[in-house]
């Protein structure tokens, strides 16, 4: 016999695992998810009333959950779902019609729920939206176990390469002989591998012998420019106040040329004589 006072007395006097005692405010709240208020009191304890009705939120969709003493013989068919559509004013009929003839406190307090629900629906698509940084959990442990592994792994990885190749060079120096059977289509392939390497390291060896390096054309050129412009010119040296004896003296001094194959430079002189009055 299902007895609704005789199950609350239990719960309430002895013990539940759904109680949460509060000392600041003194209130008992309840973590069973079929709570419709989360207050652990007599007419929201969905484990002491046999015909219960409460809104649950699965993967952004309202559902109507309602129990009767009808179904209590089958705990597997206990409870029906009724999915709810996103429009307010139509989930709101909704819940008037599968609770026409339930307590009114029963259906307020679902269709308070559904209005919270939506609220916090409405949320998260805001927050979703939102672009700013996200904090991510970090596992240490997992980090640190999964960071070891790959330590490990690695260096069986080296010892694995180094023993591939030393048998290899031993196969090619035929050190084992015929005693030893191996997959010919592997030893073919590493064979391949180190002959295409090869190739490659002599082709890289002949365009670096191919490469020539050749002198700039710029310097050539201003050269050219600045021995025309010297066969155009003559330089004129003025010289005032000297005699007869210091123009044997003064005599051209030869230019040393960077390149033999510069013309000559020819240097004219022109004294001015006073004449005495």
């Amino acid at each position: 016999m299902h007895n609704d006072e005789t199950i609350w007395a239990c719960l309430n006097g002895d013990f539940c695992s759904f109680k949460v005692k509060w000392t600041q405010p003194k209130q008992n709240f309840c973590k069973n998810q079929y709570n419709v208020t989360g207050l652990c009191n007599k007419a929201s304890c969905p484990l002491a009333n046999s015909q219960y009705a409460t809104i649950i939120e699965e993967e952004g969709v309202n559902y109507l959950y309602m129990k009767t003493v009808e179904r209590a013989h089958s705990p597997k068919n206990l409870w029906e779902r009724v999915k709810l559509s996103r429009n307010f004013l139509q989930a709101l009929e909704q819940i008037n019609k599968h609770l026409e003839y339930w307590p009114d406190h029963m259906i307020n307090r679902c269709k308070q729920r559904l209005t919270k629900m939506r609220q916090m629906l409405i949320r998260m698509r805001k927050l979703s939206m939102k672009e700013g940084t996200r904090t991510v959990p970090i596992k240490k442990k997992t980090e640190r176990r999964e960071r070891g592994r790959e330590l490990k792994a690695e260096t069986a990885a080296k010892v694995d390469l180094a023993i591939e190749r030393e048998l290899l060079e031993r196969l090619k120096q035929g050190t084992y002989g015929d005693i030893y059977n191996f997959p010919s289509r592997q030893f073919e392939n590493v064979m391949n591998k180190e002959g295409e390497l090869q190739e490659e390291q002599e082709l890289d060896e002949e365009l670096e012998s191919e490469t020539e390096f050749v002198e700039d054309m710029g310097d050539e050129d201003s050269d050219a420019e600045w021995e025309h412009d010297l066969d155009d010119r003559v330089e004129e040296v003025e010289v005032e106040g000297m005699g007869l004896g210091d123009m044997e003296d003064l005599r051209p001094r030869k230019r040393r040329r960077a390149k033999p194959s510069r013309p000559k430079v020819e240097l004219e002189y022109e004294q001015e004589m006073e004449t005495s009055r």
